[in-house]
């Protein structure tokens, strides 16, 4: 774990590859219990036998919103438990983000004496007053805790901060040295990376790096946190094949073979379920019900209630069928 006073020379170190974050496992009536062993299960394989080293907790995959604090806590202490068991250096994430300060505090200081490596901070959800108020908020969690911080620059907030503002975060609250830009506008990344060189950048459209931005190093040669396992297998890696050649600067390569293997196929075929409800298509979601079935799809265990929980909708027939076929286009389930 790296104190606020090491964060920013850990960060360039330890923050590589295949950030995986964690959809949760329902069961029960209504889900209202968590399934633990089909949550295990997938610690173990992201780790284990994908071998991606790094996981990324409790955060919007894994619908935060709808979790209890002790769920969420309890949470990552398993992640920690089975993804240190399978490879003590995998690197923890915890997404600490709250509706009040008081409980992202709480969950930050649970995830610094537990031993996640860095707590993320998506940028509070309700009654923000902008860039300031982001700021106070960071400000009152790294006065409080000693741990790395992150931001996570989501528009499922309601409010993304733009470059200045995550700069002047950046330059006043010495913890953070991390941020997932996942607005989708990489001209802000870009500016982000001129008012702030040090700051370690994930950028969530990842055309960027095909376009040489880890080469200049305007982002980082980490996906903070992404859906990887659901897109390559232990006997297909693709995602991890096609991130070594970027890793590698091998551009031409990756193009290659992005369209080759089919992953830059894959992606089309998928469709927007992740990320879109079609009741509310101008909101980015995490739709928690399709990253479920998509992981149910390639066999893993997504507990005995497969939806999300409130105030998610359940994942229509349309979207499985998609899905399901897109998996059975490329080969990575039987058709």
């Amino acid at each position: 774990m790296a104190t606020a006073a090491e964060a920013r020379v850990w960060a360039r170190g330890a923050l590589r590859g295949i950030g995986d974050s964690l959809y949760t496992p329902f069961c029960g009536t209504d889900g209202d219990d968590i399934d633990w062993d089909a949550y295990r299960t997938l610690v173990h394989y992201c780790v284990a036998e994908l071998k991606h080293p790094m996981l990324w907790c409790t955060s919007g995959l894994a619908e935060f919103w709808a979790l209890t604090i002790d769920e969420r806590k309890r949470l990552l202490e398993v992640a920690i438990d089975v993804g240190r068991a399978a490879n003590p250096n995998v690197i923890i994430q915890a997404c600490t983000a709250a509706m009040t300060a008081k409980d992202c505090l709480e969950l930050t200081l649970h995830a610094q004496e537990s031993g996640a490596d860095i707590a993320y901070i998506q940028t509070p959800m309700m009654e923000v007053h902008g860039g300031e108020g982001v700021l106070k908020f960071f400000k009152y969690i790294a006065a409080r805790t000693d741990i790395a911080l992150g931001m996570f620059n989501s528009p499922s907030s309601g409010y993304v901060l733009n470059a200045a503002e995550g700069a002047r975060i950046y330059a006043e609250v010495p913890a953070v040295c991390a941020t997932k830009e996942g607005a989708f506008r990489p001209q802000n990344s870009r500016m982000l990376h001129q008012l702030a060189p040090g700051l370690v950048i994930w950028e969530c459209d990842k055309t960027v790096y095909r376009a040489g931005w880890l080469r200049e190093g305007i982002v980082c040669p980490a996906q903070l946190g992404t859906s990887g396992y659901l897109f390559e297998t232990p006997q297909r890696p693709l995602l991890s094949e096609y991130w070594d050649l970027i890793l590698g600067d091998k551009l031409i390569e990756a193009m290659d073979y992005g369209r080759d293997s089919g992953l830059d196929q894959l992606e089309l075929d998928l469709g927007p379920w992740f990320t879109c409800y079609p009741g509310r298509p101008d909101y980015f979601t995490h739709w928690g019900g399709a990253f479920k079935y998509a992981a149910s799809v390639l066999g893993l265990p997504i507990g005995s209630y497969p939806h999300s929980r409130p105030p998610q909708m359940e994942l229509p027939d349309e979207a499985k069928t998609q899905i399901k076929n897109a998996y059975r286009r490329i080969g990575l389930v039987d058709s």
